[in-house]
Protein backbone atom coordinates (compact mmCIF):
# COMPACT_ATOMS: atom_id res chain seq x y z
CA UNK A 1 0.00 0.00 0.00
CA UNK A 2 1.61 3.83 -0.84
CA UNK A 3 2.39 5.70 1.93
CA UNK A 4 0.02 8.38 2.58
CA UNK A 5 1.14 12.04 1.88
CA UNK A 6 -0.56 15.09 3.65
CA UNK A 7 -0.10 18.67 1.29
CA UNK A 8 -0.60 22.14 2.45
CA UNK A 9 -1.54 25.37 0.80
CA UNK A 10 0.00 27.53 3.21
CA UNK A 11 -1.69 31.21 3.24
CA UNK A 12 0.49 33.95 2.40
CA UNK A 13 1.79 36.04 5.19
CA UNK A 14 4.62 37.96 3.55
CA UNK A 15 3.20 41.78 3.77
CA UNK A 16 1.53 42.84 1.19
CA UNK A 17 -0.15 40.06 0.61
CA UNK A 18 0.84 38.21 -2.41
CA UNK A 19 -3.27 36.96 -3.89
CA UNK A 20 -1.63 34.11 -6.34
CA UNK A 21 -1.42 30.26 -4.77
CA UNK A 22 0.37 27.00 -6.24
CA UNK A 23 -3.01 25.14 -6.99
CA UNK A 24 -6.04 26.46 -7.68
CA UNK A 25 -9.49 24.35 -6.51
CA UNK A 26 -9.79 22.64 -9.74
CA UNK A 27 -6.02 21.04 -9.39
CA UNK A 28 -6.09 20.25 -6.19
CA UNK A 29 -9.14 17.88 -7.22
CA UNK A 30 -7.30 16.59 -10.43
CA UNK A 31 -4.46 15.66 -7.84
CA UNK A 32 -6.10 13.92 -5.43
CA UNK A 33 -8.54 11.77 -8.07
CA UNK A 34 -4.95 10.67 -9.96
CA UNK A 35 -3.12 10.34 -7.01
CA UNK A 36 -5.57 8.52 -4.16
CA UNK A 37 -2.51 8.22 -1.80
CA UNK A 38 -1.83 12.04 -1.70
CA UNK A 39 -4.35 14.59 0.45
CA UNK A 40 -4.38 18.59 0.59
CA UNK A 41 -5.31 20.68 2.87
CA UNK A 42 -5.62 24.22 2.37
CA UNK A 43 -5.32 27.31 4.99
CA UNK A 44 -8.30 29.36 5.02
CA UNK A 45 -6.61 33.06 3.76
CA UNK A 46 -9.27 36.11 3.66
CA UNK A 47 -6.70 37.56 0.43
CA UNK A 48 -6.07 34.70 -1.63
CA UNK A 49 -7.42 34.51 -5.58
CA UNK A 50 -9.11 32.06 -5.08
CA UNK A 51 -11.76 31.87 -1.81
CA UNK A 52 -12.10 29.38 0.63
CA UNK A 53 -15.80 28.53 -0.65
CA UNK A 54 -14.19 27.84 -3.76
CA UNK A 55 -12.56 24.90 -2.58
CA UNK A 56 -14.46 23.79 -0.40
CA UNK A 57 -17.05 23.64 -3.44
CA UNK A 58 -14.34 21.50 -4.81
CA UNK A 59 -14.28 18.82 -1.62
CA UNK A 60 -10.87 20.22 -0.41
CA UNK A 61 -10.34 20.78 3.14
CA UNK A 62 -9.95 24.28 4.92
CA UNK A 63 -7.64 23.71 7.50
CA UNK A 64 -5.93 26.25 9.69
CA UNK A 65 -2.93 23.77 11.97
CA UNK A 66 -1.04 21.76 8.88
CA UNK A 67 1.22 20.61 11.06
CA UNK A 68 0.30 17.18 10.04
CA UNK A 69 1.44 18.08 6.24
CA UNK A 70 4.99 16.44 5.03
CA UNK A 71 4.50 19.40 2.17
CA UNK A 72 3.55 23.13 2.50
CA UNK A 73 3.54 25.10 -0.42
CA UNK A 74 3.29 28.82 -0.73
CA UNK A 75 4.50 31.41 -3.29
CA UNK A 76 6.11 34.14 -1.70
CA UNK A 77 8.59 34.03 1.48
CA UNK A 78 7.64 32.81 4.54
CA UNK A 79 7.98 35.44 7.41
CA UNK A 80 10.45 33.29 9.73
CA UNK A 81 8.38 33.79 13.11
CA UNK A 82 5.69 31.35 10.60
CA UNK A 83 7.86 28.51 9.41
CA UNK A 84 6.82 25.30 11.04
CA UNK A 85 10.34 23.88 12.19
CA UNK A 86 10.97 20.13 10.77
CA UNK A 87 8.88 20.57 7.47
CA UNK A 88 9.34 20.27 3.89
CA UNK A 89 8.59 24.04 1.81
CA UNK A 90 8.42 25.17 -1.00
CA UNK A 91 8.36 28.62 -2.69
CA UNK A 92 10.27 31.19 -4.11
CA UNK A 93 13.09 31.96 -0.78
CA UNK A 94 15.20 34.58 -2.92
CA UNK A 95 18.26 33.72 -0.86
CA UNK A 96 20.43 32.50 -4.08
CA UNK A 97 21.89 35.84 -4.72
CA UNK A 98 22.45 36.51 -1.07
CA UNK A 99 19.40 39.09 -0.95
CA UNK A 100 19.96 40.44 2.26
CA UNK A 101 16.91 41.45 3.06
CA UNK A 102 16.39 37.16 3.17
CA UNK A 103 19.38 36.43 5.25
CA UNK A 104 17.37 36.04 8.67
CA UNK A 105 14.53 33.69 6.84
CA UNK A 106 17.76 31.37 5.66
CA UNK A 107 18.97 30.78 8.88
CA UNK A 108 15.80 30.42 10.99
CA UNK A 109 15.36 27.37 7.92
CA UNK A 110 18.47 26.28 8.78
CA UNK A 111 17.77 26.41 12.85
CA UNK A 112 14.06 25.10 12.29
CA UNK A 113 15.71 21.66 10.07
CA UNK A 114 13.32 22.87 7.45
CA UNK A 115 14.23 21.24 4.08
CA UNK A 116 13.67 24.31 1.39
CA UNK A 117 13.10 23.50 -2.02
CA UNK A 118 13.28 27.25 -4.37
CA UNK A 119 10.90 26.92 -7.45
CA UNK A 120 13.35 29.25 -8.87
CA UNK A 121 16.29 26.40 -9.19
CA UNK A 122 13.75 23.88 -10.39
CA UNK A 123 15.07 23.24 -13.88
CA UNK A 124 14.91 21.40 -17.00
CA UNK A 125 18.06 19.02 -17.71
CA UNK A 126 18.83 21.65 -20.17
CA UNK A 127 19.17 24.17 -17.63
CA UNK A 128 15.66 26.05 -18.44
CA UNK A 129 13.87 26.82 -15.69
CA UNK A 130 10.57 24.94 -15.21
CA UNK A 131 8.33 27.37 -13.28
CA UNK A 132 7.92 31.35 -13.22
CA UNK A 133 5.31 33.63 -13.71
CA UNK A 134 6.97 35.45 -16.69
CA UNK A 135 4.05 35.18 -19.47
CA UNK A 136 1.77 36.95 -17.19
CA UNK A 137 4.22 39.86 -16.28
CA UNK A 138 4.48 40.26 -20.31
CA UNK A 139 0.87 40.21 -20.61
CA UNK A 140 0.21 42.92 -17.74
CA UNK A 141 3.13 44.94 -18.24
CA UNK A 142 2.27 45.21 -22.03
CA UNK A 143 -0.87 46.43 -21.53
CA UNK A 144 0.03 48.75 -18.72
CA UNK A 145 2.54 50.30 -21.24
CA UNK A 146 0.10 51.06 -23.67
CA UNK A 147 -2.52 52.02 -20.98
CA UNK A 148 0.35 54.70 -19.84
CA UNK A 149 0.78 56.17 -23.64
CA UNK A 150 -2.80 56.21 -24.07
CA UNK A 151 -3.19 58.66 -21.05
CA UNK A 152 -0.46 60.17 -21.76
CA UNK A 153 -1.39 61.21 -25.36
CA UNK A 154 -5.06 61.31 -24.75
CA UNK A 155 -5.65 59.28 -28.07
CA UNK A 156 -6.90 55.79 -26.17
CA UNK A 157 -7.69 54.65 -22.74
CA UNK A 158 -7.90 50.83 -21.32
CA UNK A 159 -9.30 49.60 -18.02
CA UNK A 160 -6.59 48.65 -15.23
CA UNK A 161 -5.79 45.15 -15.56
CA UNK A 162 -6.46 44.57 -12.22
CA UNK A 163 -10.02 45.46 -11.98
CA UNK A 164 -11.28 42.73 -14.65
CA UNK A 165 -11.66 39.09 -12.95
CA UNK A 166 -9.71 37.16 -15.16
CA UNK A 167 -7.54 37.10 -18.45
CA UNK A 168 -10.70 36.26 -20.67
CA UNK A 169 -12.43 39.46 -19.43
CA UNK A 170 -9.34 41.43 -20.33
CA UNK A 171 -9.45 39.79 -23.72
CA UNK A 172 -13.41 40.80 -24.16
CA UNK A 173 -12.12 44.41 -23.79
CA UNK A 174 -10.11 44.59 -26.27
CA UNK A 175 -12.66 44.25 -28.82
CA UNK A 176 -13.12 47.18 -31.07
CA UNK A 177 -10.42 48.91 -29.67
CA UNK A 178 -8.63 50.89 -32.56
CA UNK A 179 -4.66 52.24 -31.59
CA UNK A 180 -3.35 54.99 -33.14
CA UNK A 181 -0.17 55.12 -35.16
CA UNK A 182 2.80 53.90 -32.68
CA UNK A 183 5.67 52.11 -32.46
CA UNK A 184 7.15 49.44 -30.13
CA UNK A 185 10.17 48.13 -29.46
CA UNK A 186 10.54 44.45 -27.43
CA UNK A 187 13.49 43.17 -25.71
CA UNK A 188 13.53 39.33 -24.65
CA UNK A 189 13.04 36.19 -25.53
CA UNK A 190 12.03 34.10 -22.70
CA UNK A 191 8.46 34.15 -20.86
CA UNK A 192 8.01 37.87 -20.51
CA UNK A 193 8.30 38.69 -24.40
CA UNK A 194 6.18 35.68 -24.75
CA UNK A 195 3.47 37.11 -23.04
CA UNK A 196 3.80 40.93 -24.52
CA UNK A 197 3.89 39.13 -27.87
CA UNK A 198 0.33 37.83 -26.39
CA UNK A 199 -1.04 41.07 -26.35
CA UNK A 200 0.47 42.29 -29.24
CA UNK A 201 -1.20 39.65 -31.40
CA UNK A 202 -4.64 40.30 -29.45
CA UNK A 203 -4.68 43.90 -30.46
CA UNK A 204 -3.67 43.09 -34.32
CA UNK A 205 -0.17 45.18 -33.74
CA UNK A 206 1.99 44.26 -37.06
CA UNK A 207 5.57 42.71 -36.21
CA UNK A 208 8.47 44.82 -38.63
CA UNK A 209 11.70 43.36 -38.79
CA UNK A 210 14.66 45.30 -37.30
CA UNK A 211 16.12 47.21 -39.99
CA UNK A 212 12.76 47.91 -41.47
CA UNK A 213 11.51 49.64 -38.14
CA UNK A 214 14.36 51.57 -37.89
CA UNK A 215 14.06 53.05 -40.81
CA UNK A 216 10.24 53.70 -42.20
CA UNK A 217 7.26 54.95 -40.55
CA UNK A 218 4.10 53.13 -40.66
CA UNK A 219 0.30 54.26 -40.70
CA UNK A 220 -0.64 51.79 -37.86
CA UNK A 221 0.66 50.31 -34.68
CA UNK A 222 3.73 47.79 -34.78
CA UNK A 223 6.34 46.28 -33.01
CA UNK A 224 9.65 44.89 -33.23
CA UNK A 225 11.24 42.25 -31.25
CA UNK A 226 15.50 42.28 -29.97
CA UNK A 227 16.47 39.32 -28.72
CA UNK A 228 19.78 39.02 -27.13
CA UNK A 229 21.84 38.37 -29.62
CA UNK A 230 20.33 41.41 -31.47
CA UNK A 231 20.81 43.79 -28.72
CA UNK A 232 24.71 42.45 -27.56
CA UNK A 233 27.54 41.64 -29.79
CA UNK A 234 30.99 41.22 -28.38
CA UNK A 235 33.04 44.15 -28.89
CA UNK A 236 36.11 42.40 -30.64
CA UNK A 237 34.48 40.48 -33.49
CA UNK A 238 30.94 41.50 -33.43
CA UNK A 239 29.77 38.01 -32.70
CA UNK A 240 27.25 36.55 -29.87
CA UNK A 241 26.84 33.56 -27.98
CA UNK A 242 24.73 32.99 -25.31
CA UNK A 243 26.94 31.09 -23.14
CA UNK A 244 29.81 33.52 -23.84
CA UNK A 245 27.69 36.33 -22.90
CA UNK A 246 26.37 34.87 -19.64
CA UNK A 247 30.33 34.54 -18.24
CA UNK A 248 31.58 37.30 -19.19
CA UNK A 249 28.64 39.99 -20.06
CA UNK A 250 31.23 43.12 -19.67
CA UNK A 251 33.08 41.73 -23.09
CA UNK A 252 29.99 43.03 -24.64
CA UNK A 253 28.77 46.22 -26.13
CA UNK A 254 25.03 46.87 -26.61
CA UNK A 255 23.56 47.82 -29.48
CA UNK A 256 19.84 49.60 -28.59
CA UNK A 257 20.79 53.26 -28.76
CA UNK A 258 19.23 53.69 -32.55
CA UNK A 259 15.74 52.38 -30.70
CA UNK A 260 15.64 54.94 -28.43
CA UNK A 261 14.97 57.77 -31.50
CA UNK A 262 12.81 55.87 -33.24
CA UNK A 263 10.52 54.15 -30.77
CA UNK A 264 7.29 55.45 -28.32
CA UNK A 265 7.17 52.82 -26.35
CA UNK A 266 9.89 50.43 -24.96
CA UNK A 267 8.33 47.44 -23.30
CA UNK A 268 11.62 45.68 -21.73
CA UNK A 269 11.85 42.00 -21.11
CA UNK A 270 15.57 41.24 -21.19
CA UNK A 271 17.63 39.47 -18.44
CA UNK A 272 19.87 41.96 -16.81
CA UNK A 273 22.10 41.57 -14.55
CA UNK A 274 24.96 44.61 -13.09
CA UNK A 275 27.66 43.53 -15.52
CA UNK A 276 25.57 43.62 -18.47
CA UNK A 277 25.48 47.20 -20.13
CA UNK A 278 22.21 49.35 -19.78
CA UNK A 279 20.19 49.53 -22.93
CA UNK A 280 21.04 53.33 -22.59
CA UNK A 281 23.03 56.06 -20.88
CA UNK A 282 21.67 59.17 -18.51
CA UNK A 283 22.88 61.33 -21.67
CA UNK A 284 21.03 59.87 -23.98
CA UNK A 285 17.90 60.02 -22.39
CA UNK A 286 18.98 64.25 -22.52
CA UNK A 287 19.29 64.31 -26.07
CA UNK A 288 16.87 65.98 -28.07
CA UNK A 289 16.36 62.68 -30.56
CA UNK A 290 15.11 60.46 -27.62
CA UNK A 291 11.94 59.84 -28.54
CA UNK A 292 10.35 57.08 -26.12
CA UNK A 293 7.73 58.37 -24.33
CA UNK A 294 7.19 55.16 -22.01
CA UNK A 295 9.09 52.41 -21.14
CA UNK A 296 7.77 49.67 -19.77
CA UNK A 297 10.10 47.91 -17.63
CA UNK A 298 8.92 44.57 -17.19
CA UNK A 299 11.76 42.65 -16.03
CA UNK A 300 12.15 45.77 -13.30
CA UNK A 301 15.28 45.97 -12.13
CA UNK A 302 16.05 49.55 -10.51
CA UNK A 303 18.83 51.30 -12.22
CA UNK A 304 19.82 48.40 -14.28
CA UNK A 305 18.93 47.92 -18.08
CA UNK A 306 16.90 50.76 -18.28
CA UNK A 307 18.99 53.71 -16.35
CA UNK A 308 16.02 55.45 -15.38
CA UNK A 309 14.11 53.16 -13.51
CA UNK A 310 13.89 55.01 -10.24
CA UNK A 311 12.55 52.43 -8.53
CA UNK A 312 9.64 50.21 -8.11
CA UNK A 313 5.68 51.45 -8.63
CA UNK A 314 2.49 50.00 -7.79
CA UNK A 315 -0.91 48.15 -9.42
CA UNK A 316 -2.66 50.90 -8.06
CA UNK A 317 -0.28 53.93 -8.79
CA UNK A 318 1.67 51.91 -11.78
CA UNK A 319 3.20 54.90 -13.65
CA UNK A 320 5.62 57.78 -12.61
CA UNK A 321 7.49 60.64 -14.69
CA UNK A 322 11.02 60.92 -14.80
CA UNK A 323 12.24 64.43 -16.19
CA UNK A 324 15.00 63.86 -18.84
CA UNK A 325 17.12 66.38 -17.89
CA UNK A 326 17.90 65.79 -14.51
CA UNK A 327 17.01 61.73 -14.16
CA UNK A 328 14.44 63.29 -11.26
CA UNK A 329 10.59 61.36 -10.52
CA UNK A 330 8.03 63.23 -11.20
CA UNK A 331 4.28 63.38 -11.96
CA UNK A 332 3.15 60.71 -14.82
CA UNK A 333 1.63 61.79 -18.28
CA UNK A 334 3.51 65.10 -18.77
CA UNK A 335 4.02 66.17 -22.31
CA UNK A 336 8.44 66.00 -21.96
CA UNK A 337 9.08 63.69 -19.54
CA UNK A 338 9.38 59.58 -20.20
CA UNK A 339 6.94 57.73 -18.14
CA UNK A 340 7.87 54.84 -16.17
CA UNK A 341 6.20 51.64 -15.46
CA UNK A 342 8.16 49.54 -12.91
CA UNK A 343 5.82 47.05 -11.27
CA UNK A 344 7.82 44.24 -9.70
CA UNK A 345 4.07 42.00 -8.59
CA UNK A 346 2.98 42.12 -12.40
CA UNK A 347 0.90 38.78 -12.33
CA UNK A 348 -0.91 39.84 -8.92
CA UNK A 349 -3.20 41.78 -11.46
CA UNK A 350 -4.35 38.21 -13.49
CA UNK A 351 -4.07 36.13 -9.92
CA UNK A 352 -6.23 33.58 -10.90
CA UNK A 353 -4.61 32.74 -14.57
CA UNK A 354 -1.19 33.27 -13.17
CA UNK A 355 -1.83 30.78 -10.77
CA UNK A 356 -3.92 28.07 -12.87
CA UNK A 357 -0.72 28.36 -15.51
CA UNK A 358 2.05 27.79 -12.50
CA UNK A 359 -0.31 24.89 -11.13
CA UNK A 360 -0.23 23.37 -14.68
CA UNK A 361 3.28 23.33 -14.96
CA UNK A 362 4.18 21.97 -11.16
CA UNK A 363 1.54 19.41 -12.30
CA UNK A 364 3.46 18.17 -15.69
CA UNK A 365 7.26 18.22 -14.28
CA UNK A 366 7.70 18.49 -10.57
CA UNK A 367 4.70 17.10 -9.10
CA UNK A 368 5.68 13.25 -9.23
CA UNK A 369 8.97 14.53 -8.63
CA UNK A 370 8.28 15.85 -5.26
CA UNK A 371 6.39 11.99 -4.69
CA UNK A 372 9.84 10.17 -5.47
CA UNK A 373 12.32 8.67 -2.94
CA UNK A 374 15.03 10.80 -4.60
CA UNK A 375 14.94 13.07 -7.22
CA UNK A 376 18.52 14.74 -8.87
CA UNK A 377 15.49 17.51 -10.12
CA UNK A 378 14.31 18.15 -6.52
CA UNK A 379 18.28 17.40 -5.01
CA UNK A 380 18.77 20.33 -7.18
CA UNK A 381 16.73 22.75 -5.92
CA UNK A 382 17.00 21.76 -2.08
CA UNK A 383 18.99 25.02 -0.92
CA UNK A 384 18.99 23.77 2.96
CA UNK A 385 18.15 20.24 4.31
CA UNK A 386 19.08 18.71 8.42
CA UNK A 387 20.15 21.67 9.30
CA UNK A 388 22.65 22.40 7.07
CA UNK A 389 23.40 24.39 3.10
CA UNK A 390 22.96 21.27 0.35
CA UNK A 391 25.87 21.17 -1.54
CA UNK A 392 25.10 22.79 -4.38
CA UNK A 393 24.63 26.12 -2.77
CA UNK A 394 27.53 25.80 -0.11
CA UNK A 395 28.24 29.71 -1.38
CA UNK A 396 25.55 30.70 0.79
CA UNK A 397 27.52 29.77 3.65
CA UNK A 398 28.99 33.35 4.30
CA UNK A 399 25.86 34.71 4.51
CA UNK A 400 23.73 32.88 6.41
CA UNK A 401 26.82 32.28 8.96
CA UNK A 402 28.62 35.93 8.53
CA UNK A 403 31.98 36.60 10.91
Amino acid sequence: MEKKISIGLIREEKQPHDNRVAFTPKQCQWIMHHFPQVEILVQPSSHRCFKDEEYQRAGITLQEDLGQCQLLLGIKEVPPEYLIANKTYLFFSHTKKKQPYNQHMLQVILEKNITLIDYECLVHPDGQRILGFGFFAGVVGAHNGLQALGRKTGTFSFKPVHTCHDFQELISHYFGIKLPPMKIVLTGSGRVAAGVLEIMGLLGIKYIPPEEYLINQYAYPVYTQLKAGELYLRKNDKTYSRADFHAHPESYECRFRPYVTVSDILMNGIYWDHNIPPLFSPDDLKKENFRIRVIADITDDTNGSVPCNLGDSTIEDPVYGVIKATMQQTAPYLPDTVDMMCVSNLPNELPRDASQYFGDQIMKYVFEELLREHSPMIAQATIAANGMLTEPFAYLEDYVHPL
